[in-house]
């Protein structure tokens, strides 16, 4: 019945169309078989349809001007029919989501849709692909718990393998890595702050992407410095979309996305956010006050003494992004794009301690500005070629008046990092492609910091400028069933005079329809990595600071990974394992974060992790469900200590994220839950203190985490309903409940000695139950 349906309004709409284009008198129409026919002779592709989905559609050819993508574009609206195309041969024609099986057109036999393994991943908008890369697409967006709209950096948090050990998205650890070690890309910019509210909101503008590609493993050979994952945000939609604009809120902000379509050949769209919690003080985000700014209760370990420390602050951020997309001709098209991130915070510190109270007043500010030019040309059907470039400048400046002495301390924290590429791409045979390109990267960094009391002031710039030469090769052989591309990058830093040689693999076999595996491999390397002198930088909330690898107390980070893993996938079951090795040399101590014995000693060495990830999914008809599994053991070799080997500061053990959902027409319900082992943390061995300096008391420890955390443990909930008045004008509502028990969750802990020489103990605890509602308009 609904296919009769369907068929009828189809039909009720091609009639409506045909009868106003015979009353422009505009050129005759054509049976659509006829122009799919030509246009396959044309550009020598394969269109794959069903027979009674196109045999009654007629309408007017499109211009012979227009590029294949716009003739595409131009007969999906005037059709209602969707035109996917997978691997510019094929071109699969739809009405509605049905299965198609494309049919070689030499053998005569089925060949999968190779490019796309999985197609909901978690959930709908998600897709994994043969390269092993997971595409998140925001317009086909389901639910996940906690999340009302696809938050890139909450997203990829439910995938595997991939997690934050303290609750923020500017600390993501994928496979034991620092979050300096994932490489952030918006249209080809880096991006160096990915945070607002220092880690608790994305800085990204989720009304905005139009893809967001991760991966984990087997990373393209045109994406260098990072050791561990690549994230790559596009916006620019393809084909240029008519005009649309939508304004939102939620307890935290108001934002609003607005794309002007100017001609047929181009387009500007603008989008802004800002927060409004230097106005209203909501309970969502007095909740993500407390976790980001809570008071500290300091217990002394052997009186059981409490001192409390409060704040009062002023805060708020924005971001901004503007693009424009102009088609040149029938095959160039020039895009260029900017965007804007800001926090901003004036902190009043208070103190009691015996009986006296202290004040002072301290700022933080944090921005990231970048902008891109980019041309792309198609010379023919089978080359294609794009140069580009682009700016990051990323700032961050903080000035602390101490509360429990009369100094001042300013530090300054400044990257600018530019760069240039050109690619090409080049279609040797309908089984071969080869991409070739070269790439330079400039990047300069500078620390600064002055102190009044006593007179002290510090400036270290460096720069870094290196060159890439990059070639792949994607090739499909047995029918579409094996894939496989090698990847190499040759990297060459003119300052430390290195080459430096990264040879990369993807490959996916097709064992049958259903069951795939999957080997990945890669070397990668990094030069600027993120380090912490003092945890009380930057005020002690954002205490990272960008640095610029020597070669010698700051080595070049290098990474050697290898996984194997397995697909099953069926309509209603999805089953995956990848197994996987990594290891990354060249790490400092002040890079990990480290809150013990070893916070004041720099040293080089490595970490080594072994792990399993498992993903089993279930489709019922209005529901599916999930559960994952991720075990993985991580170790840092550090060779001049005793002992040398011990556990990572960012290993999780044992992690298990579980969600179902509830997905029909305009509802959308989820609940899930993530529980996950406790971190690392090293205990005092005993209460007493080494006082062989009296002036500094230093704390006797055990060995480098000794110990774990509590297990973590967190319910989530989400919903969301749309009423659509028509395909444009939309009003969605979403309520999510993070931490839906209120479990009070340790996330971290250390020892430091206070005043009176005795130890104290501090913990951060885990975002309370924090609920957000979010109200949005399309039109």
């Amino acid at each position: 019945m609904r296919k009769i349906i369907s068929r009828l309004l189809l039909f009720l709409m091609l009639f409506f169309a045909g009868q106003s284009m015979l009353a422009q008198e505009e050129s005759p129409v054509v049976p659509l078989k006829e122009i799919l026919a030509n246009l396959s002779k044309q550009y020598k592709i394969q269109f794959n349809f069903l027979e009674e989905e196109v045999k009654y559609i007629s309408v007017i050819p499109p211009s012979p001007e227009l590029s294949l993508s716009e003739k595409l574009h131009y007969l999906s609206n005037r059709t209602a029919l969707t035109f996917e195309n997978i691997n510019n041969r094929y071109i699969v024609i739809t009405s509605q989501k049905q299965v198609i099986t494309i049919i070689d057109s030499v053998k005569g036999i089925p060949i999968p849709l190779e490019e796309t393994v999985i197609e909901k991943y978690l959930t709908k908008g998600i897709a994994k692909t043969a390269e092993g890369n997971l595409v998140i697409k925001p317009k086909k967006f389901g639910i996940l718990p906690g999340l009302t709209e696809a938050d890139v950096l909450q997203t990829m948090q439910q995938v595997p393998g991939i997690y934050s050990a303290d609750e923020t998205v500017s600390n993501i650890n994928v496979r034991s890595g620092t979050h300096d070690q994932n490489l952030f890309l918006w249209n080809g910019i880096r991006m160096f702050q990915t945070g607002h509210f220092f880690g608790l909101i994305s800085a990204f503008n989720p009304s905005l992407p139009q893809k967001i590609t991760i991966s984990k493993n087997g990373t393209s050979a045109f994406y260098g410095e990072s050791v561990s994952s690549t994230i790559a945000i596009s916006s620019f939609p393809e084909p240029i979309e008519n005009t649309a604009s939508s304004i939102s809120t939620n307890l935290i902000a108001a934002q609003f996305n607005s794309n002007i379509k100017i001609s047929d050949n181009s387009s500007f769209q603008i989008s802004g956010r800002r927060s409004f919690t230097d106005w209203v003080n909501s309970p969502t985000y007095q909740n993500l006050y407390n976790r980001v700014f809570q008071n500290t209760i300091v217990t002394n370990i052997e009186n059981n003494e409490i001192y409390d420390y409060h704040t009062d602050e002023k805060f708020y951020f924005y971001d901004f992004t503007a693009q424009y997309q102009q088609k040149i001709g029938s095959k160039s098209e020039a895009t260029a794009a900017f965007i804007g991130i800001n926090n901003s915070l004036d902190l009043d510190q208070n103190m009691i301690s015996e009986g006296i109270q202290k004040s002072r007043n301290s700022d933080l500010s944090q921005q990231n500005f970048g902008g891109m030019l980019a041309l792309k040309t198609v010379w023919n059907d089978n080359i294609s070629s794009k140069i580009s470039g682009y700016l990051s400048y990323y700032n961050l400046n903080s000035k602390n008046e101490a509360v429990e002495n009369n100094q001042t301390l300013v530090q300054q924290n400044t990257v600018i990092d530019m760069g240039f590429r050109l690619e090409n791409r080049h279609i040797l045979n309908p089984n071969m492609v080869l991409n070739t390109g070269y790439q330079y990267n400039e990047t300069g960094i500078r620390n600064f910091e002055n102190i009044d009391n006593p007179g002290f002031s510090k400036s270290i710039k460096e720069v870094l400028r290196s060159h890439s030469l990059i070639s792949e090769a994607e090739m499909h052989y047995l029918d579409g069933h094996l894939f496989i591309k090698p990847c190499f990058r040759f990297n060459y830093i003119e300052e430390l005079e290195k080459y430096i040689f990264e040879p990369r693999l993807q490959f996916n076999y097709r064992l049958t329809q259903e069951i795939s595996i999957e080997v990945l491999g890669e070397l990668k390397s990094q030069t600027a990595s993120q380090v912490i002198d003092q945890q009380q930088d930057f005020l002690g909330i954002e205490k990272r600071r960008w640095v610029l690898a020597d070669d010698r107390s700051i080595p070049i980070q290098k990474s050697r990974q290898a996984s194997v893993g397995f697909t099953y996938n069926t309509s209603d079951w999805l089953i995956s394992l990848d197994n996987f090795y990594k290891k990354v040399t060249g790490i400092t101590t002040p890079s990990q974060a480290f809150q013990n014995q070893l916070e004041f000693i720099k040293l080089n060495g490595d970490y080594t992790v072994l792990g399993s990830e498992f993903l089993i999914q279930k489709n019922f008809d209005r529901f599916y469900s999930w559960i994952s599994y991720n075990l993985s053991s991580s170790e840092y070799n550090f060779g001049t200590l005793l002992p040398s080997q011990f556990s990572n500061n960012f290993q999780i053990i044992h992690n298990i994220n579980w969600a179902v959902i509830y997905d029909w027409n305009n509802l959308k319900v989820a609940l899930g839950t993530k529980w996950h082992s406790g971190r690392p943390e090293t205990t005092p061995a005993t209460n007493l203190l080494d006082l062989s300096n009296p002036a500094k008391p230093e704390i006797y420890y055990n060995f480098p985490n000794n110990k774990n955390l509590s297990d973590y443990f967190q319910v989530n909930f989400s919903a969301a309903y749309c009423w659509k008045w028509n395909s444009k004008n939309q009003l969605e509502l979403g309520i999510s409940v993070l931490n839906l028990l209120n479990k009070k969750n340790t996330i971290s802990r250390y020892y430091r000695v206070n005043d009176n020489n005795a130890i104290e103990s501090v913990n951060t605890y885990s975002l309370e139950r924090t609920p957000n509602i979010a109200l949005k308009f399309n039109f």
